[in-house]
């Protein structure tokens, strides 16, 4: 018979089978550690196998190029106004009432045109009063004359006292003294009579007029007088700008070194583009630089006159002028998508001949057709990355393919 376990139950056939341990089971843990590790490692060899070796990521592409070198003038660009360089108010010289306007409001008027009329008839009569009292004083010097001369021979004969001979001379005198007042205030008269025709004293264009024909205007010589318009001419017209006091000093410290002439030569070339113009179409030339700083401002005036043949420029306009902050010279330009900046310094990334990236700490100046004037750091051989710049690392291989770099004239 069988023998029972313990809890009275007869053993099933194939429970030795379950019961009965592995043999990783009968082995010490040490033994199975080991097994295990040499299991991993057949694995990583398996692995590391030429088979499975995957190939390095090839060098990335980039484009480099040679910086651009040509012969360029630097420019120093400044915003202003334009301004007439005639601006007359007309006002009423005499006073009266307003009977004619010779003008439409913001045409072309030139000198000597007739604008306004007062009426002319006071000064008319004034002025004829005048001569009527110049008539009155020439005669009198004529009876004046003749009362001295009949007086002379009396006093020649001792006829005549002599007090009564000085008296003659005197009233001559006194005649005569007549006269010329009396021409002096026709002169007068005159004038005030061609003051009630009121002229252009220059070439320009009109504004509107301030009073209406019927009005009473007034003009003298002492106190206020009535605006009736303004003219400002259109060609030549000045383009006032202000430079800053250290831009002032630079363009000194330049002219002593012989570097660049001075701005208050007359002769210096400069352009200015309007707000919806590109590139820099209109030339003139520098014309006054004023005489002193502004002490509220700390900047100088300084002014350039330009043709306007078309009118093409009104007064008070803005507008952006160019001057030459230095004299013709061969400069190395990139452009500013080369440039890195490293905190305060500014880095081009270079390919040696190796292909290895190199970068270069370089000096920056403005801008020349769209590119970037490099002062310094840099050199006419050195292959520049203009192109991939975030593929390329410092120290690094790359794959470079050249390119060129191009002035952009649209961008100035």
């Amino acid at each position: 018979m069988l023998d029972k376990d313990k809890a009275g139950r007869e053993p099933e056939v194939g429970d030795d089978n379950q019961r009965k341990p592995g043999p990783s089971a009968l082995l010490p843990l040490t033994a199975r550690v080991a097994v295990g590790l040499s299991t991993v490692l057949a694995l990583a060899v398996v692995v590391a196998s030429p088979v499975f070796a995957q190939a390095a990521p090839p060098p990335p592409a980039v484009t480099i190029s040679l910086p651009l070198q040509k012969e360029i003038t630097e420019w120093d660009q400044f915003t202003g106004q334009f301004a007439p360089v005639d601006s007359v108010e007309i006002r009423a010289r005499v006073s009266g009432y307003l009977t004619e306007i010779h003008f439409t409001d913001g045409q072309i008027v030139k000198k000597g045109d007739l604008l306004f009329v007062i009426d002319p008839r006071p000064y008319e009569a004034t002025l004829a009063t005048m001569r009527a009292q110049l008539a009155q004083a020439e005669a009198q010097v004529e009876l004046a004359t003749r009362q001295l001369g009949r007086s002379a021979e009396l006093r020649k004969k001792d006829y005549e006292p002599a007090s009564n001979y000085d008296q003659r001379s005197s009233d001559l005198k006194v005649a005569t003294a007549a006269v010329e007042s009396a021409k002096s205030a026709i002169r007068s008269a005159e004038l005030n009579v061609e003051f009630t025709r009121i002229m252009a004293p220059i070439t320009g264009r009109i504004s509107n007029h301030q009073v209406s024909i019927g009005n009473l205007v007034t003009g003298n010589e002492s106190g206020t007088t009535t605006l009736l318009t303004t003219i400002v001419s259109l060609d030549p017209i000045y383009f006032n700008f202000d430079l800053s006091e250290a831009d002032n000093l630079a363009y000194q410290r330049a002219t002593a070194r012989g570097a660049l002439r001075s701005t208050r030569d007359n002769s210096i070339a400069v352009s200015l583009h309007l707000s919806d113009e590109k590139g820099w179409p209109h030339a003139g030339r520098m014309d006054f630089v004023d005489n002193h700083v502004d002490r509220s401002s700390g900047t100088i005036r300084a002014r350039a006159v330009f043709p306007n043949p078309n009118g093409l420029f009104t007064a008070g306009q803005f507008g952006r002028i160019r001057i030459p902050g230095s004299e013709p010279y061969k400069a190395i330009l990139i452009p500013d998508a080369a440039l890195v900046t490293d905190q305060s310094r500014k880095i081009v990334l270079t390919v040696n001949d190796d292909n290895v990236v190199v970068p270069k700490v370089v000096r920056p100046g403005p801008s020349n057709d769209g590119l970037r004037i490099i002062r310094s750091g840099l050199l006419p051989t050195d292959r520049i990355v203009i192109n991939g710049l975030m593929r390329a690392r410092p120290g690094a291989k790359v794959a470079p393919h050249p390119g060129t770099i191009e002035p952009d004239l649209e961008t100035e």
